[in-house]
């Protein structure tokens, strides 16, 4: 039961170096987010895998030496689109189009608000909004590790402009968001483990509206 699941996971903070997830369970979390819903379907960050060591070396010395990012056998780096421009725009729609086999007028009217909209903003404001749709992905990304049983960390912390530069993204347009070192936690050594995970009581954090 996906509950269950999310009751058994935590922010693994020691993984097992020894032990390596399987490439099934990295397609599904890959396809999980894929399926992510985003404003008005654009999409606009994208996922970056990461398993090549001397990459990952150089990602966890940009993160304050979080050993996860080595420890673990994947990282996932989420990286937003730096701005929203025509050419990023046309292509979701024309995408649509293509798969859908059809065109329809209110889609196209929609697409031609959004044009006369979103490149005329400020970047960092563009920037920000495609930020909080690659948060989605997060949280559907912490949500497939889990039912697969794989630990997973989401890592704010680090310096996204050295990301950015060790996996060339301001030459794709992209800015890293999140990053999310997956793997198999290691219990020894891991301070967090044992611990009941500490949530808000129902009452405090839901509000019902009748």
């Amino acid at each position: 039961m996906l509950i269950d699941q999310l009751k058994w996971r935590y922010a693994t903070k020691k993984m097992d170096p020894s032990k390596k997830v399987a490439e099934d369970k990295i397609a599904a979390i890959l396809e999980a987010i894929r399926l992510t819903p985003t404003s008005s379907g654009l999409r606009p960050y994208e996922v970056i895998l990461v398993t090549n060591p001397e990459v990952r070396a150089q990602i966890q010395a940009a993160a304050w030496n979080q050993a996860q990012i080595t420890e673990g056998s994947h990282v996932l780096v989420f990286a937003a689109w730096d701005n929203y421009t025509a050419d990023r725009i046309n292509h979701m729609f024309d995408l649509t189009n293509e798969i859908r086999g059809f065109k329809n007028d209110g889609w196209e009217n929609y697409r031609n608000m959004l044009l006369a909209t979103y490149p005329q903003r400020d970047a960092e404001a563009n920037y920000q909004h495609a930020a909080r749709q690659a948060y989605i992905g997060v949280g559907v990304a912490m949500v497939a590790a889990a039912e697969a049983e794989v630990d997973a960390t989401p890592m704010e912390g680090f310096d996204p402009t050295a990301v950015d530069k060790i996996l060339g993204l301001a030459e794709r347009g992209l800015r890293s968001v999140v990053i999310i070192p997956l793997g198999y936690r290691q219990e020894e050594g891991d301070w967090l483990v044992n611990l009941t995970k500490v949530r808000r009581p129902t009452a405090d954090f839901v509000t019902e509206v009748r």
